[in-house]
């Protein structure tokens, strides 16, 4: 690869890149240049409230924790991953490895499930939907040893398991049925198949034999890492898992797309990168090093995650109309510029609304960092606010899905 390359694709994994093409997006529509949306700055007010009235709500002392994988364990308030932990309490080490194992897999199986989907709790038999019910999956599988090729360590997730997994395995543990369709579960189990194949080819970051959970040694070596750093470690590793996407000098690009707002040197000119699920992931792995004793530095470097919930909020609240009210009616494919604008815009209001949310609840950047915002936040207001305003409780914008990227 040549060195034109490879900082092109350095560039396009720095959270900088991420908020200046955001940013771009923004200043345009702002500007009243965008194709798909109009930028109404005065409905921030709106969605600041809408947030703070959350947050004081669920978490009156202002306690927050993270926007992580690790709430969705957490079913009528017992903590399910506690239960399993307690067989890894006299191994701090096996413990954190166990967490990054779970985290990774859990996420990357997050993307949306649809309305028509549920999964049955085996302990309550109450149904859960959406990302608590595939949280809670992901949980039951991994604690079967459904991920490891060893039945004496179920809790491990391993290349040579994930490699082997068939659709017809995942879509067992997920509870899928013909009157129970998960969206995009074809995609889903070919991506952890390619999860195998990337950890099983990177023992620099996975160890050898592969395993998920390795690389919590790696970046957990010198008991400080950045949360860039850890999302840098994860675009390397998992960048062969990532379907049908851009690719730059033979290497995939992941949750980057293509949107002529976005300027930038070549040959990343016109691309906007996000990184949702791998940030989110990100996220998710902060919890566990910080309870290892490692000190996770420049966390807000990260920015807000373009999903829905938080994009929802913003149509939701005002601040973003679409031109064509067709948009709101007609599935959209992830790769149009409609979707790429409606994150872009998602992504760099996010770091506006923070600033407006802390003014509020008279909080520093420190004491609410943009991870608990989220939490707090804005990904709830924005699942609030669609169960107000659709009987499904769906987004705005329906995205047509292929279980890799919602």
């Amino acid at each position: 690869m040549d060195a034109e390359t490879a900082e092109a694709l350095a560039l396009l994994r720095r959270p900088r890149s991420i908020r200046d093409r955001c940013g771009q997006i923004l200043a345009a529509g702002e500007a009243g240049g965008l194709r798909n949306f109009e930028v109404a700055p005065a409905g921030l007010a709106h969605a600041v409230d809408r947030v703070v009235d959350e947050i004081r709500l669920t978490y009156p002392d202002l306690d927050i924790p993270y926007h992580s994988r690790w709430r969705h364990f957490v079913v009528a308030d017992e903590d399910r991953w506690n239960g399993l932990a307690a067989a890894l309490q006299g191994d701090a080490a096996e413990r954190l490895r166990a967490r990054f194992d779970l985290a990774v897999v859990s996420v990357l199986l997050d993307a949306g499930a649809g309305s028509r989907w549920a999964y049955r709790d085996p302990r309550s038999g109450g149904l859960v939907g959406r990302s608590e019910g595939l949280a809670l999956a992901s949980l039951e599988m991994f604690a079967a040893g459904l991920f490891s090729s060893d039945p004496a360590t179920p809790l491990r997730i391993d290349a040579a398991a994930l490699s082997s997994l068939s659709e017809a395995d995942l879509a067992a543990g997920f509870q899928v049925a013909p009157d129970n369709a998960l969206e995009g579960m074809a995609g889903r189990a070919a991506l952890l198949r390619r999860l195998g194949d990337a950890v099983a080819a990177r023992p620099d970051l996975f160890g050898s034999p592969g395993r998920v959970g390795n690389l919590a040694d790696r970046l957990a070596a010198t008991g400080t890492v950045a949360a860039a750093d850890i999302l840098a470690a994860l675009l390397d590793g998992l960048s062969p898992i990532w379907p049908g996407r851009l690719t730059l000098g033979g290497q995939g690009l992941g949750d980057v797309w293509r949107h002529p707002a976005a300027r930038g040197p070549d040959p990343t000119d016109g691309l906007v990168p996000f990184h949702k699920l791998t940030q989110w992931l990100t996220y998710s792995l902060v919890e566990p090093l910080e309870e290892a004793g490692v000190e996770v530095t420049g966390l807000d470097d990260l920015t807000g995650l373009a999903e829905y919930r938080n994009g929802g909020l913003f149509i939701d609240t005002g601040v973003l109309v679409p031109r064509d009210p067709a948009l709101c009616v007609e599935p959209q494919a992830v790769d149009s510029e409609a979707v790429v604008e409606w994150r872009a815009l998602t992504v760099a209001l996010l770091d506006r609304l923070a600033v407006g949310v802390r003014e509020k609840l008279g909080l520093t950047p420190a004491a609410l960092p943009l991870a608990k915002v989220l939490q707090g936040g804005t990904w709830t207001a924005g699942r609030r606010i669609a169960q107000d305003l659709r009987a499904d409780g769906g987004p705005p914008i329906r995205i047509v899905s292929d279980g890799t990227v919602f």
